[in-house]
């Protein structure tokens, strides 16, 4: 391998240096418990106090609404179950094309009672807010939708959704963990009274997330155990990667905008590109209401996992739309909620563009694509088509 590039940016992403640098006392020179009131634990107090208001401050909203969990499937598990559980029973909403961490609390919860819909999409996967006002019950308790789609970069229309909510006043939980530190978030314009972040989409540190909760949101705790996080989450936090967190979102207010820019002129090279020199393959998603950096591509007639491979042999690391359980290769759930036909749901790839990613990289990748596609079609069984 000649070149390394890495394009699985929505996965994780790589530490920024400064987030590094800034995390290193806190693994061998501050080691205090927190919560404890001596000097030791006083000193990690302030580092988990400083995270907490640089995430406050991006959010524009009160430190008192941060509380901090352990990655992005705990903060949507803590929202929609923290929610359901508060009201005790009722009517929840979401849609079909949720990150799992949400699908399958909402499907837990349905399982203990809960009544719950699941709102579908159109064929570049966004919900339509009147689906989502017309599944509205007298008994609907809470309604959770994601900013954007990870797979296919689809952004929802949450603000429409959110004024829906509010109208009804019914809590909304957003799941921001591919947009928190890629776009704009106003919680307060967007109607939103609980939303999930993570570190590690955001070249921070995994482990560390969070939830921001609305003053006045009636909420339960999901673990249960000490005072820690007021009692909203029970658990001695992890101090340095709380503090590459609150970091690593400083350096997403000053740089978010102009990389947004950036990755969006390469994203759109890299499927002018592939489309300019190779047959048979769509863009899936939004053509235009999508995330800066994601490129979600569908190849008819070739199974992701191939191309997947293929690419890995060439030193790119790119994400496949469909997955394996128990041995059998499905298309993924997003994309069957879209309609996308199997023959081109079964090629879905998926690219995902960073701060390290350059034209080269984008050119290097295009080039690979074309003839590692050609030569997986002619491999194919007679009939195969």
């Amino acid at each position: 391998m000649s070149r390394k590039v890495y394009l699985d940016h929505n996965a994780s992403t790589p530490v920024h240096p400064e987030v590094v640098a800034e995390m290193l006392p806190y693994f061998a020179e501050i080691y205090g418990n927190p919560s404890s009131i001596h000097a030791f634990g006083r000193e990690a107090r302030e580092g988990l106090d400083l995270a907490r208001e640089r995430v406050a401050r991006f959010l524009t909203v009160s430190p008192q609404e941060i509380v901090f969990t352990s990655g992005g499937t705990e903060s949507d598990n803590f929202a929609v179950k923290g929610l359901a559980w508060a009201r005790g029973n009722g009517h929840l909403i979401t849609s079909q094309v949720e990150h799992h961490a949400v699908l399958r609390a909402c499907r837990a919860l349905e399982a203990q009672g809960f009544d719950l819909t699941c709102v579908g999409v159109d064929g570049s996967g966004m919900v339509d807010p009147d689906d989502v006002r017309r599944a509205i019950r007298g008994d609907t308790i809470a309604i959770s939708i994601m900013h954007a789609n990870s797979e296919v970069g689809t952004i929802q229309p949450v603000e429409a959704i959110g004024r829906i909510a509010r109208e009804r006043g019914i809590p909304f939980h957003v799941d921001a963990v591919q947009t928190f530190g890629k776009l704009p978030l106003d919680v307060d314009a967007l109607g939103i009274d609980a939303l999930s972040f993570s570190a590690h989409k955001i070249y921070g540190p995994k482990g560390a997330a969070g939830v921001f909760i609305r003053k006045g949101t009636k909420m339960v705790a999901v673990q249960h155990g000490g005072e820690h996080e007021r009692r909203r989450r029970a658990g001695t936090e992890n101090v340095a990667g709380i503090v590459g967190l609150g970091k690593a979102v400083e350096i997403r207010a000053r740089d978010m905008h102009i990389e947004a820019e950036r990755v969006t002129t390469l994203r759109d090279r890299l499927w002018e590109g592939v489309r300019a020199r190779v047959p048979e393959v769509r863009l899936s998603g939004h053509p235009v209401q999508r995330l800066p950096g994601t490129v979600s591509l569908l190849f008819r007639h070739v199974e992701s996992e191939s191309i997947v491979l293929g690419l890995d042999l060439k030193g790119i690391g790119v994400s496949a739309g469909s997955a394996c359980t128990s041995g059998n290769v499905e298309p993924s759930h997003v994309l069957v909620a879209m309609g996308v036909p199997l023959d081109w749901a079964m090629g879905a790839v998926r690219c995902s563009l960073g701060r390290s990613t350059s034209v080269e990289d984008i050119d290097y990748v295009v080039d690979a694509i074309e003839p590692l596609v050609r030569k997986l079609r002619q491999a194919m069984p007679v009939g195969a088509a």
